[in-house]
């Protein structure tokens, strides 16, 4: 989708409605993909990653970076456009990252790395996000 959506489903029915099975899983159950098959892995087209879910714009093309954890991995997002949440499942502490407008699971973030400058890397799934092409 180029542009945001205007108006979002206020229900999980309505969800499931506006997002294939898979993509229902990952943004609004909180579900993972496996490790190297999502579709922008190893992309370098330049342009903007959207949230899947609403349309809103998240990662400039140019945070994006090869982290070779099997998940497109990017050391920044559009101020405003990521929120952090705690996330204790599966026996570990780390931070859930999600679309600020929708709600939608993006993936985790993670710091200390040393991967990039910003020692940053949000980790997203790719049936998260959808890249429109600059």
């Amino acid at each position: 989708m180029a542009t945001e959506e205007t108006t979002l489903p206020t229900t999980e029915d309505e969800w499931r409605i506006r997002l294939d099975p898979e993509e229902f899983r990952v943004l609004r159950e909180a579900g993972t993909e496996a490790p190297w098959t999502g579709e922008y892995v190893d992309t370098k087209t330049e342009g903007m990653y959207r949230c899947r879910g609403c349309g809103a714009e998240l990662y400039p093309s140019d945070t994006k970076f090869d982290s070779h954890c099997g998940w497109p991995s990017f050391d920044d997002a559009i101020p405003g456009a990521v929120k952090e949440i705690e996330d204790r499942s599966h026996g570990m502490v780390r931070v859930e990252i999600r679309c600020a407008r929708c709600d939608g699971h993006l993936g985790h973030v993670f710091r200390g790395e040393g991967f990039t400058p910003k020692n940053t890397r949000h980790c997203v799934n790719s049936l998260s996000i959808r890249l429109d092409p600059k």
